[in-house]
């Protein structure tokens, strides 16, 4: 944020918790990747099976990073009972030894669209702008301040209505993959309640308009990481269809 802005919202009233709340959710309804064209042709039922394999292949590279991604902010907290609360979500994505977490069902949806998970775990094909855009996830969470970490997980404000959209849409376009979509039923109850406990915690902590314009920049770069992640894979795989050299190409699984 640029000093100007800085000193300029410093002289502001902070936001209500209510005002705050809309100002996130103004964030999603521009910026959060449902209104990108490969979600949109994904939910028309206009991607072939290859591109569904791109997408799955390089969505477990973020997939993977998750857990990692809680576990730094976990690891960045002295408050126990903010690390109690937030190690859920590595378990969730984790899994273990009594249940199966996100990773795993992500590996049998990839299984679905006729990925072996030994190829998707691997890692190999996965773009270079997929890794680039979900490293810098990492580096977010690790490096800007820990509210700002926090912030980053707000899109899970959002997530709800579109694995709903999405769930539907799968089954209606792409029966055969009916099978491998665990992952998102699991979601549409884990990701409220995590976002429910994300906003409070950033509404209780960012107390002056400065810490609050700071929360929704945060969120806002977090939806371009998710945006660059598609547009990577339209590039490749849509329009003008162009895979970088190492790339994973549907027609050699």
């Amino acid at each position: 944020m640029a000093v100007h802005q800085v000193t300029e919202h410093r002289e502001l009233p902070p936001l209500t918790k209510a005002e705050l709340a809309a100002r996130l959710e103004q964030v999603g309804r521009e910026r959060y990747h449902h209104r990108h064209p490969f979600h949109q042709m994904m939910h028309e039922g206009r991607l072939n099976r290859g591109q569904l394999q791109a997408w799955a292949l390089n969505r477990y590279y973020y997939q993977s990073r998750i857990p990692i991604k809680d576990a730094i902010i976990v690891s960045r907290s002295e408050d126990r009972d903010f690390r109690i609360a937030w190690r859920k979500r590595i378990v969730d994505h984790d899994g273990d030894r009594n249940s199966d977490g996100g990773i795993e069902r992500w590996l049998r949806l990839s299984e679905a669209t006729g990925l072996s998970r030994d190829r998707v775990r691997s890692g190999e094909g996965v773009l270079p702008a997929t890794r680039y855009a979900v490293d810098a996830y990492l580096d977010l969470v690790r490096n800007r301040s820990f509210l700002e970490a926090v912030a980053s997980s707000l899109t899970e404000l959002f997530s709800r209505d579109l694995i709903a959209l999405r769930m539907g849409a799968l089954k209606r376009h792409y029966p055969w993959l009916a099978g491998g979509l665990d992952y998102f039923s699991a979601r549409l109850n884990e990701a409220p309640e995590d976002a429910k406990f994300a906003f409070d915690w950033v509404a209780e902590h960012a107390r002056t308009r400065a810490e609050q314009e700071c929360a929704v920049t945060a969120l806002q770069r977090k939806c371009d990481i998710l945006w660059a992640q598609l547009d990577a894979l339209y590039f490749a795989y849509v329009e003008p269809a162009w895979p970088p050299p190492g790339a994973f190409l549907p027609d050699k699984v």
